[in-house]
């Protein structure tokens, strides 16, 4: 069993985390080929997926936590929670914090990351032992807000999600985010078939973080 410590080292080594958010269940585990093809190492299936819990169970069967780790997203509750981990999920995404989700991931050892969108609510996630912070929308907030936090607050494991694009990756990597969730400007091919574009997307998402923390 690959440990909390271990999942969370591999989150932040690759600095991407993909989110899959699709209609259907066959087009999000082809999304999420398209993205192992491409060396993504962090997956989040999201539970507005229909039959969210069996996309995980499979992926998680398909993919060794060293090709990919796959995670839930859009988890509300505890309920959620344990159903994600029964599947196979090795890491939980909210939008918002949930103190009980939390309290459940800790249980477990398995990492959370919970939505903030203030300055409370991050320190609110971190006291809850929140592995990194979802800064969420990252689009309304943009990569000044992650400047911003980290100068009071050097310790926070942010990770913006929502306006994330190939053009701004690396103002956010530079601004001091530790990973980027990634969504619809990664997966947008899944509406056409067109999944080798995806894969190059994912390349073109690696290759920038890489650059912008000058490796």
């Amino acid at each position: 069993m690959t440990s909390k410590r271990e999942i969370s080292a591999k989150i932040v080594e690759s600095g991407l985390v993909a989110i899959v958010r699709t209609d259907d269940p066959d087009k999000a585990t082809r999304v999420a080929e398209a993205c192992a093809d491409a060396g993504v190492s962090a997956l989040e299936v999201t539970f507005t997926v229909p039959g969210a819990a069996a996309v995980i169970e499979n992926l998680a069967k398909r993919f060794t936590s060293d090709k990919m780790l796959v995670g839930a997203g859009t988890v509300l509750d505890p309920e959620t929670t344990r159903i994600a981990l029964l599947a196979g999920a090795q890491f939980i995404v909210s939008p918002s914090l949930n103190p009980d989700t939390a309290r459940t991931c800790n249980r477990y050892q398995i990492p959370y990351l919970p939505g903030a969108g203030t300055v409370k609510e991050i320190v609110e996630a971190m006291e809850c032992g929140a592995e990194f912070i979802k800064v969420f929308p990252g689009e309304t907030l943009g990569p000044t807000f992650i400047k911003a936090v980290l100068a009071p607050l050097p310790q926070a494991p942010l990770m913006p999600t929502g306006g994330v694009s190939v053009d701004n990756v690396m103002d956010w990597i530079k601004a001091g985010a530790v990973a980027v969730g990634v969504g619809g400007s990664l997966t947008a091919g899944a509406k056409t078939g067109d999944y080798a574009s995806i894969t190059a997307m994912a390349r073109t998402f690696i290759e920038r973080i890489r650059q912008a923390r000058g490796q």
